[in-house]
């Protein structure tokens, strides 16, 4: 099998961003898609996503069957959410290795939470989904969304073995139709798919990323 790639990869780091100006939009205006609740924000920035980012995901929900529907779970997420994310992670498994130094604490915290400074979700290109049916059910995917590497037995990776052959049909489906309209997948995480940040620019090996950090989304007046 490939090797992973990483976010605490250097070479996503490296990857310089090229800011399109893009805004962030609210997918609760308009209701092209359906979006979950379970990690809803007092200020509602979960539900937001830079315009190009959702015009793709509104793509891809039409290239799926009759009856099957994207669940978005979470799009953008501020930097300090990031940040306190990734340390209360990263304290889990300071305590499950003790002997772990500082660099092998970030490796095996990226493969679950994204160091900051990178984060996909920060630049809100980001956005964690699943499927549904029609009456908003969600379809098994082997396990639930955002569950740990620890929690699922390494089941939360998207070429996992072990999974039901339904789970590994319904991955496939939504891998499928979020390729084809450009996103790629962080492969420790099936239902973590990105466009136009840097893990997306470095592996479709284009020059810079489309998007940097976004500005959190301004309250309504």
């Amino acid at each position: 099998m490939t090797d992973i790639i990483t976010l605490a990869d250097p070479r996503v780091a490296a990857v310089r961003p090229d800011e399109c100006g893009e805004p962030l939009v609210d997918l609760r205006v308009g209701g092209q898609l359906l979006l979950d609740g379970r990690q809803a924000d007092d200020d509602g920035s979960y539900a937001h996503l830079r315009a190009g980012a959702l015009d793709r995901l509104v793509r891809a929900q039409r290239l799926l069957p009759a009856g099957i529907r994207l669940l978005v779970v979470e799009g953008y997420r501020p930097p300090d959410l990031q940040r306190r994310y990734f340390e209360q992670y990263a304290a889990t498994l300071r305590n499950d290795h003790p002997d772990a130094g500082p660099e092998r604490i970030r490796e095996l915290a990226s493969a679950y939470i994204s160091p900051p400074e990178v984060a996909p979700h920060v630049s809100g290109g980001a956005v964690d989904l699943t499927l549904c049916d029609h009456t908003g059910r969600e379809l098994p995917l082997g396990t639930e969304v955002n569950a740990t590497p620890e929690e699922s037995g390494g089941a939360c990776r998207t070429h996992a073995p072990g999974i039901s052959a339904e789970a590994r049909a319904n991955r496939a489906l939504l891998g499928r139709v979020l390729m084809t309209t450009g996103f790629v997948n962080y492969p420790t995480e099936w239902w973590h798919w990105s466009y136009g940040d840097r893990y997306w620019a470095l592996l479709r090996r284009v020059p810079a990323a489309r998007y940097g950090p976004a500005d959190p989304p301004r309250p309504p007046a």
